[in-house]
């Protein structure tokens, strides 16, 4: 099935190792990918300030049935992150995390690993919070062979969401 992803990641720290994931999912028949814009593109939207931020990022979630958080060293500190997937669970959206730590970055360096802790994303139906940590399930895009099988995750991700 044709699935339209949001791409959730630290965009100045990670854009080189987001694209090779990204780049990835789009060779593939009828994917789409959303939450990637260019350099320039991205610092316009930034110098317009947060409202215009949340305004692009409500956009790229348009259509979307799945989240993936591509997890950097730095990921789980980001407030837009948390944002992008405190509005993907609203939205109903399967989600899933992908560890990029040991993509290597345009200079040939891996990084740290990063935490899949993002703080509480939402509640559920009991008024329990939802935490991404213990809700999703994380691969390791090198170690998990994710170019074969990113596809196979996406669409668990969508069907346990009963999108």
């Amino acid at each position: 099935m044709a699935r339209k992803a949001f791409f959730s990641f630290h965009y100045k720290n990670d854009v080189w190792r987001a694209n090779q994931v990204r780049n990835s999912w789009v060779t593939k028949d009828d994917h789409e990918a959303a939450g990637f814009v260019d350099a320039a593109d991205f610092e316009k939207v930034e110098k317009e300030g947060e409202a215009a931020i949340k305004k692009w990022i409500d956009a790229q979630l348009s259509g979307t049935s799945v989240t993936v958080v591509l997890i950097g060293s730095q990921t789980s500190e980001r407030d837009y992150v948390k944002y992008e997937l405190q509005k993907s669970y609203a939205k109903g959206n399967g989600m899933l995390g992908i560890y990029i730590h040991n993509c290597k970055d345009k200079d040939g360096n891996t990084s740290a690993k990063g935490s899949n802790s993002f703080g509480v994303i939402g509640k559920d139906a009991n008024g329990k919070d939802v935490y991404f940590s213990n809700s999703y399930t994380c691969y390791d895009w090198v170690n998990d062979n994710g170019y074969a099988n990113m596809g196979a995750w996406i669409e668990a991700a969508a069907k346990k969401a009963g999108r």
